[in-house]
């Protein structure tokens, strides 16, 4: 087995991830004692059901929230109501996608029409193509971890990383700009990465799935053009209020959530190529979070290892599966720190992971996130002649 590890101290003073792991005498890139089948069998049965009437409730649910925060904010019209309506109604977008999240992966019901109707009603409102992220998702599930074919914030390796601008790294790396990347993600992907999301002879699609992100991109210009309607019949400034700034925070949620899944655990996990790579060990790389008062609003997204491993869950059972499943994980399984009401400790964990987790090894089978110690040398050394 080859390890890519950075064994020298970074640039905080840490001493090397190999030696933390030696002295804790747990490796959590080692060959798990357990299968997946080990982990299925130890979830109950009523965790695999899925209901179309319990999960179209909190369509229900979250529409209706929708139409009325945005009512209200409409009625009383007030700069200090606005930031309030802004927070909510963004995060109840974030919600929204993970209903259509649910539709793509089919644990939102047994019937694909319905999965299909609904995913593309939900994501279309908020500007997502639903088929063409569906089949995108779809790949960073069935990759999770790997270095090379993972889909959702890869590591870049190191030669990747060297080619790119110093100012696109200032980009990628500085908080809050990588917040603000999924719309650019949709058209463009990942550094390393071609294609669109929007266009059905895209790389990312097989010939046989061009209709179906034909359809879903018809969807999303239909929901731009209701949007640039309203700015005409309402005024732009209308349309910015309700929807636009709304629109930015929920693709702040996403990111950050998305993020987290992956990456700012207290202690580097581990990436994947080659033989090393299983789904079950890609899987275990996932990392769970407490989201406090918002674990409810966008339906236990945070509850994420089970549902990286096992997708066809419905969210409304994820937290039970989890308990059931953690006796058998062991501590392949983190326990996500607790959270008060608001998850402002998770804020410190996606800055510091941003700041650090820059790129991987070239070479080896497992590799752990390196620091390019000289990327914010050169906007320390301005700031210090100015």
């Amino acid at each position: 087995m080859v390890v890519a590890m950075d064994q020298r101290t970074n640039v905080n003073g840490d001493s090397g991830v190999g030696d933390r792991k030696k002295e804790e005498g747990f490796d959590p890139s080692a060959q798990p004692p357990f299968k997946i089948g080990d982990i299925r069998a130890a979830i109950p049965k009523h965790c695999w059901v899925k209901s179309p009437l319990r999960s179209m409730s909190y369509v229900v649910r979250d529409i209706c929230a929708v139409v009325a925060l945005a009512v209200a904010a409409v009625y009383f019209d007030s700069w200090i109501v606005w930031p309030l309506y802004w927070a909510a109604q963004g995060t109840l977008f974030w919600a929204i996608f993970v209903l259509g999240h649910d539709c793509g992966h089919g644990s939102f019901s047994d019937i694909p029409l319905l999965n299909s109707v609904v995913g593309h009603i939900l994501h279309s409102f908020i500007l997502v193509p639903y088929h063409g992220w569906r089949i995108s998702h779809r790949t960073h599930h069935q990759n999770h971890g790997h270095v090379e074919n993972d889909e959702s914030w890869v590591p870049l390796p190191e030669r990747l990383y060297k080619k790119l601008p110093h100012s696109t790294r200032m980009l990628r790396y500085t908080v809050p700009l990588p917040m603000l990347a999924y719309p650019l993600y949709l058209w463009y992907r990942s550094p390393g990465k071609e294609g669109s999301h929007f266009n059905p002879n895209s790389s990312l699609f097989a010939p046989s799935e061009r209709k179906l992100i034909a359809t879903s991109t018809t969807c999303w210009s239909i929901m731009l053009a209701i949007l640039v309607v309203l700015s005409f019949l309402v005024g732009p400034i209308s349309v910015l209020k309700v929807y636009g700034v709304p629109y930015i925070i929920f693709v702040m949620w996403l990111d950050a959530v998305t993020y987290l899944h992956h990456h700012g655990h207290d202690e580097k996990l581990p990436w994947y190529r080659g033989k090393e790579w299983s789904y079950l060990r890609g899987g275990l790389t996932t990392v769970d979070r407490d989201y406090g008062i918002f674990n409810n609003i966008h339906h236990d997204i945070g509850t994420h290892v089970i549902h990286h491993l096992f997708p066809q869950i419905p969210h409304y059972h994820l937290v039970d599966a989890t308990k059931a499943a953690k006796h058998v994980l062991g501590r392949y399984y983190r326990e996500p720190q607790r959270s008060g009401a608001i998850p402002i400790h998770l804020v410190e964990s996606l800055v510091a992971s941003i700041k650090k987790d820059h790129y991987v090894s070239d070479t080896g089978d497992i590799v752990f996130y390196e620091t390019d110690p000289d990327l914010y040398v050169y906007a320390s050394d301005k700031s210090k002649i100015n």
